[in-house]
């Protein structure tokens, strides 16, 4: 028996100000299924999946669910026809629980109907997430809840409409492994209910495992759709890209110095952290590995102030420094680009502009006044060189594709010029293209003297990039491995061992 279709897009076309975002699209999806939509930052795949959950009226093209022409002018029509969607940016109220987010504007209420009927609408959360197997207490504070947790909380809220369609859209990208592997699970699960689910992920190595095609767009268009089983990433990528990029490279040569530009010396808090010391060499880019919840975050935001610590120092260039807040670190030459963008990194109701010269202002003001002119020319020299989709330095943050937000924040750290660089997951949201933009940004900066520390959860990319690795668990350093002698194993194995248990390897 033939497979119903669910949807069909047909020249779906959609122009903002100065830019075309997508130009005569198509895309179907069948009962069944996981299609997967793929393409580089600003490529067209977020405009798509908000005009097909009413986020954005098309301009052109047609729309059609079980075979009829339909048109989605909001969020709560797609939901009626049965389209729910997995934001790449979480949209949830950190204020309410977990149940409270997951029924929004659905929640059971007391006689009278005045009052929520909280231990109802807990119950129900709570069946809904022993369903689907997610580790989370209904009656939790979502502000309180670690990324991860959150975004199985907008997992689990897209499930319990019980729609049709489930448009994800970057699900795993806050989530370990394992994670990861129980959300695989949901999904073959709807899949098998016969629920359509689009897939958009910048994790290609994860296409194979979930999906059964592949469509990708280019610059706001059409490209191609492949059956997952007769393609292969490399294939995927030149797609996407319009040329061959290496994702197996390993860091070239570099003549790092001997110089000890920062020492960190037991770092405590009073959570995790426990008597943490390296040394960060001049030109050098050590990368921090670990599994979710090793430390590795908390550890930057201790040595910048944003976190107060119980012990440890902090010495630059042979000197102690006292850092007890962010701009303290910045005015010792310390730039922090955080995982979270949009909470710690971004203005987003301001310009490119503002956001680019966000922490090197005086170097833009005179007498209290902003100089417009040099502060835009820094800024389209950073659109520039980090490949910017925007139309101008004038466009608002918050229009911006997750990819170019983070370039964004890259754009500001490099506009200040610091001498000390610790990025936390640089290229979350990033895709593949944009990556190997950023990592020969990173290297030339090595190259030029800047001294980087790299958190990132993708092992690939820590091999990449880093000359030397250092591995946590558990709040503690268990090993500093020499890029040659590293590979995933030997990470692995130093990332679920307790610093007593292994000795460290320097």
């Amino acid at each position: 028996m033939a497979t119903a279709q669910l949807l069909s897009l047909t020249g779906v076309s959609k122009v903002f100000p100065g830019v075309k975002a997508l130009d005569n699209v198509q895309f179907d999806l069948n009962e069944g299924e996981v299609h997967a939509i793929v393409g580089e930052n600003g490529a067209g795949k977020s405009t798509l999946m908000k005009i097909l959950s009413g986020i954005y009226k098309k301009d052109a093209g047609d729309v059609k669910y079980r075979g009829e022409s339909v048109e989605i002018p909001s969020p709560y029509e797609a939901q009626r026809l049965g389209i729910s969607i997995i934001h790449q940016e979480l949209n949830l109220m950190p204020h309410l629980t977990v149940a409270q987010n997951i029924y929004i504007g659905r929640e059971n209420r007391r006689p009278g109907g005045v009052f929520l009927d909280n231990p109802k609408l807990n119950d129900e959360a709570a069946k809904l997430l022993a369903e689907l197997e997610l580790n989370l207490d209904p009656k939790a504070i979502v502000g309180e809840l670690t990324i991860a947790k959150q975004q199985m909380v907008e997992i689990a809220k897209a499930v319990s409409y019980r729609g049709s369609v489930i448009i994800m859209d970057e699900p795993t990208s806050s989530l370990t492994p394992a994670e990861t592997d129980a959300l695989f699970k949901i999904i073959r699960t709807l899949k098998a209910a016969g629920k359509g689910v689009v897939y958009i992920s910048h994790r290609l190595e994860e296409l194979a495992k979930i999906t059964d095609r592949i469509t990708v767009i280019r610059d706001g268009q059409y490209v191609k759709t492949l059956k997952t089983t007769e393609t292969s990433i490399p294939e995927v990528i030149s797609l996407m890209v319009g040329r061959k990029v290496d994702q197996d490279q390993r860091p070239t040569n570099r003549n790092i110095s001997s110089e000890i530009v920062m020492k960190v010396e037991g770092i405590s808090d009073r959570h995790l952290l426990r008597d943490v010391s390296f040394e960060l060499r001049k030109g050098e880019i050590l990368g921090f590995a670990g599994l979710m919840g090793a430390g590795r975050t908390e550890l930057a935001r201790a040595i910048i102030g944003a976190d107060p610590k119980t012990a440890g120092t902090v010495t630059l260039h042979g000197k102690e420094v006292k850092i007890k807040q962010p701009s303290d670190a910045v005015a010792a030459g310390i730039g922090y680009l955080s995982e979270d963008r949009k909470r710690f990194g971004l203005l987003l109701i301001q310009n490119l502009t503002f956001n680019v010269i966000l922490s090197s202002i005086p170097r833009f003001s005179k007498f209290g006044w902003l100089r417009i002119k040099p502060a835009a020319g820094v800024t389209r020299d950073v659109i520039s060189q980090l490949r910017v989709r925007t139309p101008s330095e004038n466009q608002f943050v918050k229009n911006l594709s997750g990819g170019n937000q983070q370039k964004v924040v890259i754009g500001k750290w490099l506009t200040r010029n610091c001498d000390i660089l610790i990025f936390d997951e640089p290229t979350r949201g990033i895709d593949v293209g944009a990556k190997d933009e950023i990592y020969k940004l990173l290297t030339k900066l090595a190259e030029e003297g800047k001294s980087i520390i790299m958190i990132s959860s993708e092992l690939p990319e820590i091999l990449r990039m880093s000359d030397r690795v250092a591995v946590m668990c558990a709040g503690r350093l268990t090993g500093i491995i020499d890029n040659k002698d590293a590979n995933q194993e030997v990470i692995i194995e130093y990332a679920t061992k307790f610093s007593d248990e292994l000795p460290a390897v320097h």
